[in-house]
Formats: C-alpha cells, structure tokens, sequence
C-alpha cells in the first residue's frame, strides 16, 4: 500500500487529492508518478478503472508553469467525451495550483475555443482531429509542449487517428517528456514508441475485477423515452434513503433534475459548470438530508464521500467500465447493503455486457416496472408511517374520535380511507427530456473496428501535413468533420 503522502506531490496538488477523497494510491499511480518525477518517459499497460488519469495527471500539474504564455502540456485522447473527462479530472487535481486544462475537440464551435486558449490554460487536452485544426490556424503552437501524453493509444489507432498523432509528434518540441497509455501494445503502436520515445520504462497493471459483494447490481432494458417514468417509478416502489443518479451530460443532470423537483422528489444536481460555492451547497443539502436525490456527471461525484447513499442509478450508462466502478461505489459503504440500477436501451446490450466483463460481475436483469407497483409503494410508505406513529406516538387523545367513526363504518374501510387520504398521487406532470444517444459497444467481437460511445471508426486515407497550408483550404470553417 502507497499512500499518496509517501510520493513526494507538492502541498497544493495533495490538499486537492484529499479533498477528492483519495489517500492511498493505485499500483499504477504508485509506479508511475515518481518515474515521471524523475524525468522518464513511460508506456503504460493498464486497463481502464486502474486510476490512470490522476497517474499523469499528478506529474504533468506539478511541472506546468503558471506565467508562460503558451500551453506546454498536451493530453491526446480518442473521444471528446473523455477529453471532457481527463480535463475536468484535472482541473480538480490543479484547483489549488493555479493550473488550468482546457479541453478542445470537435463539435464544439473553434471560435469558442480560440477564445479560451487567450485565457492562457498550460494544459490542452484534445481530440487529434480537432487539435490538427488549431495547429493548422496556430492558435496552438506545439513546440511549446514540454509534456504529451497518449491516452487510450490503442483505442486511437482502431479509430484511425494514428497518422494524426505522428503529425502532431513531429512538431512538439524535441526536448519532451512523452506518456503512452493502453490497454494492449499492436505492432503499430510499437513503431509509434520507438520513433517518438525515448528509452521508455513500461509499467504493466493489471485491472482488478469487481468484488463488491455488499452491492446488489441491477439492470433495466428500457427505451430512452421510459427512462424518466422508470426512474420516478423505481423512487415510488423502493424509496432511497440517500440516492444519486447518475447523467452522461451536464445538460442531462439539469434536464432530469428539474425533472425529478416537477414531479415532487427533493433532488438537484451538480456538474463542472456550476461555481465551487454553488456544489458545495447542494452537497451540503443532500449530506444534511434536505434534499434524498442527487443527480450528477461522473466527475462531479468523483470523490464524494456521503455516508448513507442507498440507492444508485445510472439513468444513462457509463461510456466505461472505470466510471461504472465509480459510481456504484458511492453506495454500500462501511460494510452497509447498497443497491445500483443501471439503464440500457436495447441498442446499449452489448455495451452493457462489455461492463460486465471487464468488471467481472453479473448485473441482474429487472423488467420495467409498472405505475401499480408505484402506487403499491406509495401506499406500503403510508402503511410504515401508520406502523411508526402507532409505535411512537402518543394517539390518547384521538382515541374517541376513533371509536366513534368505528360505530357506524366497516374497520377495514376507515383504515384504506385512511391509507387513501394520506397518500400522495404521483404528480402528473409532462416532462420532455433531451435524448441522448445510445452507446455503442466498445470492442465487438470477429476483429472489427472499436468504436467509444457515438464515436463513429474512421479508415480514410490522410494527406500529408504541410505547414504552407492555408488555414482554411481544408481545415478552416467548413469543415465538418467532428470528434
């Protein structure tokens, strides 16, 4: 065991991990920290779930310097939706460091972008694709890159990004530190490291299956437009003590936690756009027990440490296994009985099944529940309540009132009227949720291409960079070719 104390960080970087909620560090955190302290480049085998981002993430924070005017850490990564991750995962490790990450990547509006790079982040963390465009416009100037890292390399090269990163290698400067991460090493990758490392040291980690036994697992096929209904119905049968759900998106967690408030449920939500004092008093709220019901992105919650969460629901899958892991741990902790519902739409099986197997666990499957067990729940709630003021409560005083309304009506009638009058119909609310769409799967079977979330595999042949191209002969607005 490794704790993070033991690993030389600065204060700054430390006091941010604590707070993340972290004090004993992962094998691969533990091996490649201080290698990258020492100046090594590294190639790293490990699955995801291992902690790899805070693995550069720490390293690559405490050798940016605030004043320069140009980013000198780049993180290449295959997604935009991990790109969001890796940036908002060390944003939080650097929020007491003055470092920060921006991430650029396709879809988004570049003049939206060049206009955040003037704010001057030392980090860059991008799509290739996307960081191709900017290093065509120079309003990224890689030969100030003094660190690179390849996250998920293996997954790059299937999407066909690979002559990209070579592009991007040959103009960040000679004198840098380079980082590879992935899960297997082809032969392709191999030429990549011997071209562009040099003299690498290979840390290999191997991913541990889960074995969380005190967390029930549970999973729902259900179309994307029931899974609001199935969420407020699943709240009704079985209600949580302390519950979060879990969005992919950040306008997901405003969606359904306004959602959740309109239909009577005491929930908000919280993600990277909301200001620290504005997270800080939700969480307050939901650990207090004013609100039962937090909705939040992976990042959000990564690190939150509250005791009593019952319940966790992944009202969109994860786009991996890691996040998956993440999330059903905020519940059944300190030895306590917790409970995960996890919802695929039937184009998201096989993604489901990919989580299955490289978490090793089996998720039990549920059918869709019905607006009667709701009620039936609702009512079971009243019942308890009854029970509980029976127990507890001093009813003297009312016992004459009682008699006299079991004189003239039937016992079991007074009582569901009781029941009835005390129990609150489901509000009827419409809401319109923005779809999301589906995942696919990460890695099929027969040697096919991998694809990561709605990422569509690319084969096309690329022309050679050339730095007297002009910025919009290819790469300039019209464009539209996304990452």
């Amino acid at each position: 065991m490794t704790l993070f104390t033991e690993l030389q960080m600065d204060e700054q970087t430390l006091q941010a991990v604590n707070e993340m909620g972290f004090e004993e560090a992962t094998p691969i955190q533990a091996e490649v920290i201080p290698k990258v302290k020492q100046g090594h480049d590294i190639i790293g085998q490990a699955q995801t779930g291992t902690g790899k981002t805070a693995a550069f993430g720490i390293p690559l924070i405490e050798q940016m310097e605030e004043d320069e005017a140009h980013p000198q850490g780049l993180v290449l990564a295959p997604t935009r939706e991990l790109a969001i991750q890796v940036s908002e995962e060390l944003n939080r490790l650097a929020r007491y460091k003055g470092v920060q990450a921006l991430a650029v990547y396709g879809g988004q509006e570049i003049s939206r972008q060049i206009k955040a790079l003037k704010r001057r982040p030392q980090i860059i963390v991008a799509t290739p694709g996307r960081f191709m465009d900017h290093m065509r416009r120079k309003t990224i100037r890689p030969k100030y890159m003094k660190m690179v890292v390849l996250d998920e390399a293996d997954e790059m090269l299937s999407m066909g990004f690979i002559e990209d990163i070579e592009t991007i290698l040959q103009e960040v400067a000679e004198e840098r530190q380079t980082l590879l991460f992935s899960a297997t090493m082809p032969k392709r990758l191999q030429t990549v490291t011997s071209k562009f490392m040099h003299q690498p040291e290979t840390v290999k980690v191997k991913s541990k299956g889960l074995t969380v036994s005190n967390i029930e697992q549970r999973y729902i096929e259900v179309p994307e437009k029931q899974k609001f209904d199935t969420l407020c119905y699943l709240l009704d049968i079985t209600p949580p003590e302390l519950a979060i759900v879990f969005g992919r998106t950040k306008r997901r967690v405003d969606e359904v936690s306004e959602a959740l408030t309109r239909r009577g449920y005491a929930a908000e939500g919280i993600h990277g756009d909301l200001k620290q004092a504005q997270r800080d008093k939700v969480l307050r709220k939901f650990k207090q027990g004013t609100i039962d019901i937090l909705v939040a992105t992976d990042v959000a919650a990564r690190g939150l440490d509250v005791s009593g969460v019952t319940h966790v629901y992944n009202f969109d899958l994860p786009q991996d296994p890691e996040s998956y892991v993440h999330r059903i741990g905020r519940t059944g902790r300190a030895g306590k009985e917790g409970i995960a519902y996890s919802f695929a739409t039937p184009k998201e099986r096989s993604h489901l099944t990919f989580i299955e197997q490289t978490t090793k666990t089996k998720m039990i499957r549920q059918d869709i529940p019905t607006y009667a067990e709701a009620m039936h729940g609702r009512y079971q709630q009243v019942v308890n309540k009854l029970l509980e003021t029976i127990k507890n409560e001093d009813v003297q005083d009312l016992e004459s009132a009682a008699k006299t309304l079991l004189s003239g009506h039937d016992p079991v009638t007074l009582v569901a009227a009781a029941l009835k009058m005390n129990t609150n119909e489901p509000e009827r609310v419409e809401v319109h949720l923005t779809e999301e769409a589906s995942l696919r799967p990460k890695k099929p079977k027969g040697g096919g291409r991998k694809s990561r979330g709605n990422q569509q595999p690319r084969n096309r042949k690329k022309k050679p960079y050339k730095k007297t191209r002009q910025p919009n002969e290819r790469y300039g607005n019209k464009r539209k070719k996304t990452v």
